[in-house]
């Protein structure tokens, strides 16, 4: 149990940041102790590898930073995948802001550097272009906001532009004597991979197998494979899950149910994976690998300079130091905050619900702890020991004021400005009034469900079942509401399904509509919505009436609104007790929160 707990907290974002700042530590007091011969023979052991005529001869520390590593850029790819087909940067509005605030994050360190170690060793620059996202998310944990997860999406999509230009960066700037052959070889690769995504490959064993083909290329072809990792994780295909693969997989569950063997066994886990896109499941079995093994053992092997013998106070005394503090410190700061400025102002896009400004200069300070990347450009930029030995103190330096600086703008804009949280409401509003809601249950019972749904969402159409094992478990003890929230971007027919709903209402029979229309999710046309109420026994000319009376569409904006003012912003949402849940909203877990408010009430916390 112990074991597990500590896994968990690991896979937080403060337990990441703590484990690579723990590390991190631990190289710096390694390589300044004793010890510090056994510390550089570890990363000098030779391991060769030779398939064939094919032969990678590098030590442990290259092995690290340039197999393992790309691990880490191959997720980040993924992720860039994600945000760019299902996330946050796949509508124009919500991307062109944090992409115009990555890219100044980008220029303007840069710059900064430039101006300060430019005449000293220029080809330090790429050392302030990245962000460190682990350490960023971990320390806004720890300095942020109350409540910081719209601050959090923000941010992470910034780190998506930022990481992406940064290994762009990595992969042309920093790469030498270029074979062409290999590099064919690469490019056969991630055309591969293109053509697994188009031919809408399921299975992730193929990926896998031409990524680890296409690390070998890059590294025969002199192209850090940095940009390798990067490019696989954006060629690996993202998708929502799809309604017809849950029933499907639910099927297979009802088989195994009913005649339990290793080959229907089989059946049911193949079909869990097809009904996940492979992007989805590779990152999140490589996830935590790589935040609690690969990046830490890159900071073991990269964090500890040798500071003794005056090494400190040459460090500090270089303008490569200086170069890299400014760069990230004041240069992320200055460049995210301006550029996400500019970009709200000429209308490109607006800040995410919740953000104020206040926030935006605390995460963009927070930006300028660039540590990961950082110290892999340091590696590939400098051959001098002492230029590294500078520019690693500037990072280590860099991410302690950039962590202060961020605490103090975050305090300040909590003191000055009021922005106690960067995150949505959390609060029902307005509250449940059975007047007007749609209620099932006792109504004194002493909980309450709030479910925003839109019947063009599959999500919800699964969730729809919750309600009955609520109810039987539980016993009276809890009421369920639904509200309307259409989300017309994406579903074109969700509206007026939620009138048809209201329509039937005032002839008594919502409940009844409200199960029809998920039965028959995709038929949700005008024409469909008017069989179903001739279905339903409904006096269609009334319903017909209905269906065009402004009052109830100007109900369902009600809904939406309210939606709005409770902080939901996607289908389904649920409210317990008229704060909004986080988390898996299967009946398991709501019921066992509802045990837990049980449990508090009885002992009076």
């Amino acid at each position: 149990m112990a074991r597990l707990d500590l896994t968990q907290r690991l896979r937080t974002d403060t337990g990441a940041a703590v484990l690579l700042l723990s590390v991190t530590l631990l190289a710096l007091l390694w390589a300044n102790s004793p010890l510090s011969g056994a510390y550089s023979a570890l990363w000098e052991t030779a391991v060769n590898l030779e398939i064939g005529d094919l032969a990678f001869d590098m030590d442990l520390h290259h092995w690290v930073n340039d197999g393992l590593m790309v691990l880490f850029f191959f997720v980040v790819g993924l992720e860039v995948r994600q945000e760019l087909s299902v996330g946050s940067l796949r509508r124009r509005s919500q991307r062109l802001v944090p992409l115009v605030a990555g890219t100044a994050g980008v220029v303007v360190p840069a710059l900064i550097y430039l101006a300060i170690a430019g005449g000293a060793a220029p080809e330090g620059w790429g050392a302030v272009v990245g962000t460190d996202t682990a350490f960023l998310l971990g320390v806004l944990a720890l300095v942020g906001p109350r409540m910081s997860n719209q601050l959090r999406v923000f941010l992470l999509t910034l780190s998506v532009v930022d990481d992406f230009l940064a290994v762009t960066i990595i992969g042309v700037v920093y790469s030498e004597d270029v074979r062409i052959g290999p590099l064919l070889i690469a490019a056969a690769c991630l055309g591969a991979l293109w053509l697994l995504g188009r031919m809408r490959e399921w299975r992730s064993t193929p990926y896998v197998l031409v990524v680890v083909v296409l690390w070998g290329a890059t590294m025969q072809a002199g192209v850090h494979p940095s940009i390798a990792g990067m490019l696989a994780g954006l060629l690996v295909p993202a998708a929502l899950t799809r309604r017809a693969d849950v029933v499907r997989t639910k099927n297979l569950y009802r088989a195994y149910w009913q005649s339990p063997s290793a080959s229907v066994a089989r059946d049911v886990h193949l079909g869990l994976s097809r009904s996940i896109s492979v992007n989805h499941r590779l990152h999140e079995v490589l996830n935590t690998p790589v935040n609690v093994v690969v990046v830490p053992l890159f900071a073991l092997a990269n964090a500890g300079i040798d500071l003794r013998g005056g090494a400190l106070g040459e460090a500090l005394a270089s303008s490569i130091t200086w170069g890299v503090v400014g760069g990230l410190v004041i240069g992320k700061l200055v460049g995210i905050s301006l550029g996400t400025w500019a970009a709200v102002k000429a209308g490109l896009g607006t800040l995410p619900d919740g953000v104020g400004p206040g926030s935006v200069l605390g995460g963009a300070a927070l930006s300028g702890i660039g540590f990961t990347v950082s110290l892999l450009v340091i590696g590939l930029a400098f051959d001098d020991e002492s230029q590294v030995q500078a520019a690693t103190v500037g990072v280590l330096l860099a991410l302690v004021l950039a962590s202060l600086v961020a605490w103090a703008l975050f305090r300040l804009a909590r003191v000055r400005w009021g922005e106690e949280t960067a995150d949505l409401p959390t609060t029902l509003d307005p509250p449940v009034d059975p007047r007007h809601d749609h209620v099932q249950g006792e109504p004194d019972a002493p909980h309450t469900i709030v479910e925003y749904l839109d019947y063009e969402c599959p999500f919800c159409a699964r969730a729809t079942g919750m309600w009955r094992d609520l109810r039987d478990e539980l016993d009276g003890r809890v009421r369920y509401v639904v509200r309307h929230l259409p989300l017309d971007d994406v579903h074109q027919h969700a509206h007026l399904a939620a009138v048809a709903a209201e329509a039937a209402h005032r002839q008594g029979r919502f409940w009844d509509m409200h199960h029809h229309l998920f039965a028959h999710q995709s038929r949700l046309e005008a024409e469909d919505l008017r069989g179903y109420a001739d279905e339903l026994g409904l006096d269609v000319e009334q319903f017909d009436a209905d269906l065009a009376d402004e009052s109830l569409h100007a109900r369902v904006r009600d809904h939406a609104e309210s939606a709005r003012l409770s902080g939901a912003r996607g289908t389904p949402t649920f409210f317990l007790d008229g704060v909004r849940h986080q988390g898996p909203h299967d009946a398991a877990t709501l019921i066992a929160a509802i045990e837990e408010l049980d449990a508090a009430g009885r002992t009076g916390r």
